[in-house]
């Protein structure tokens, strides 16, 4: 475990590989006979999906091919071999998910135990020592007995994950927990029973059909012509509601993609795999239709090649991205860069100021004539610990709401559709002020318009072009990095420290005289 006051340790810079999947979407403007006939298919096989859940979860750690054989084959029956088999595989991938959720939280579970412990052992009031790696200790008694009581709690809590986790036992809830305790707070949700009803049915129903290479247009199952014509093939038990030959039920409405549209008629024309998902958003009151494929895999350049054209540093702010345009030795050329976005409000504009700023950065680095983007691979894990930051909790909504993870994947997938290639750089997972030299402001301190100033300098971007580890002269695009000067070195720091121990004068005194 990393003290205190331990430098972190530098990783270093890669090539991200590109996205291997894609989906688009599209609305389906169905008539009431079709949305009645989709609601009818999605909740029965809705509750086969559900049953077989069951049926997983008890078996745990007993399952193999031959217990998944026999699931097909009782779904079979009532539904069709293709609707059994997209029904388990969904079950399999539910309950794989569950197990790493599990292993997730007795992970969190023994950090948030390991922190409280080491607090609790330090006496009250004591300051934390970086040097000898030893955190602060507890304001207050009544703080001292109050995450007592929540270290008993946090044991209690793991031992019944991990007994979970040796049965192989998982808590799933097909709806969503979310939507299910919702159930209890409709009051305070503002929804009537009958509203959280239509919710609730519509998030356990399940159409959604794996595609098949081989087969007429990737999917047998659910099948869009190049026409836009889709059509369903029924459950066995619901043939009577078929209009079409071969137990098929085709809709009223077309289906047309307005993004990768091409690429899609290419892959349904040479008859490749495509998934297909229907769904019903409730809210809206529309229908849409989820079309996924996987891509091959792009060869991933060597890192010396995607920054032989150059790189924009992209450093990510609460509020916007800043970047920089670097040479080959890691050194900045012209003017800092801001893009700014707003993180408030719900989760789908959020996700669109996402885009847009992204968007926005990828044209800079197209006009700019890079070939690569070096962002900072951040991950506030240490961050959202309420034992680290707990009384700060201004800083901790603000760690907690920013989308790293979001960013990074939505850079990853949109900069490769330009060709440009992303390198992640390791050695501030963090985000915070460097030791050697970087005096960036924190998060939550107000920023200046001056750009020297306002932190949109690229945090250590010397590191994605394998420049020295301080950096040079912002002004000269020729000069290497340098080390710091003299008095701000660690021993001249050190020493200083010990004569102000001793009570000498902080300054050098003349050979032989006394301080």
């Amino acid at each position: 475990m990393r003290g205190l006051g331990e430098v972190r340790e530098v990783a270093a810079p890669f090539v991200v590989p590109g996205p291997t999947g894609v989906a688009v979407r599209a609305r389906l403007r169905v008539s009431e006979t079709d949305a009645a006939v989709l609601a009818e298919v999605g909740v029965f096989l809705g509750g086969l999906a559900a049953g077989d859940l069951a049926v997983r979860s008890r078996q745990g750690l007993e399952h193999g091919s031959k217990t998944w054989a026999v699931r097909k084959r009782e779904l079979t029956g009532t539904a069709s071999a293709r609707w059994a088999g997209s029904i388990t595989k969904a079950t399999h991938d539910q309950w794989a998910l569950a197990r790493r959720g599990q292993a997730a939280e007795m992970a969190w579970l023994r950090k948030q135990i390991a922190s409280i412990q080491a607090r609790l052992a330090r006496p009250l009031g004591a300051k934390a020592d970086k040097r000898e790696g030893v955190p602060r200790g507890y304001g207050s008694r009544a703080e001292w007995h109050a995450k007592s009581r929540r270290l008993h709690a946090l044991r209690a809590r793991l031992a019944g994950v991990e007994a979970d986790w040796a049965a192989g036992r998982v808590r799933v809830v097909r709806g969503g927990k979310k939507l299910a305790h919702l159930r209890h707070h409709l009051d305070q949700a503002g929804l009537s029973e009958q509203a959280w009803q239509e919710r609730w049915k519509t998030a356990r129903m399940f159409l959604g059909a794996h595609g098949e290479s081989g087969k007429r247009l990737g999917n047998e199952t659910i099948r869009i012509t190049a026409t836009g014509q889709l059509s369903i093939r029924l459950p066995a038990a619901l043939v009577r509601l078929a209009n079409a030959p071969h137990g098929r039920y085709v809709l009223d409405a077309t289906v047309a993609f307005h993004h990768r549209s091409e690429e899609w008629r290419d892959r349904i024309t040479a008859n490749r795999a495509v998934a297909y998902r229907i769904h019903h958003d409730v809210a809206r009151g529309r229908w849409y239709v989820t079309a996924s494929w996987q891509r091959t895999p792009a060869p991933v350049l060597p890192l010396e090649a995607a920054l032989a054209r150059g790189v924009v540093a992209v450093d990510m702010n609460d509020d916007h991205l800043a970047a920089w345009r670097l040479d080959t030795h890691g050194n900045p050329m012209g003017e800092p860069r801001r893009f700014v976005y707003d993180l408030s409000g719900g989760a789908q504009h959020r996700d669109a100021q996402i885009r847009h700023a992204l968007t926005r950065l990828l044209h800079h680095t197209r006009a700019a004539g890079a070939g690569a983007i070096a962002v900072e691979d951040l991950d506030f894990t240490d961050g959202r610990c309420r034992e680290k930051y707990g009384r700060n909790k201004r800083f901790c909504r603000l760690i907690s709401r920013f989308p790293a993870a979001r960013l990074k994947a939505r850079l990853v997938a949109m900069a490769a559709e330009q060709n440009i290639a992303t390198a992640p750089d390791h050695e501030q997972p963090q985000g915070f002020p460097a030791r050697c030299g970087q005096h960036r402001d924190r998060a939550t301190r107000p920023r200046t318009p001056d750009p020297a100033t306002d932190g949109t300098a690229p945090a250590r971007p010397e590191r994605s072009c394998g420049a020295s580890d301080c950096p040079g002269p912002t002004g000269d695009p020729t000069a290497r990095g340098t080390p710091p000067p003299p008095s701000r070195t660690t021993d001249t720091i050190r020493a200083a420290r010990q004569r102000s121990e001793r009570g000498r004068p902080a300054c050098p005194t003349p050979f032989g005289a006394r301080g």
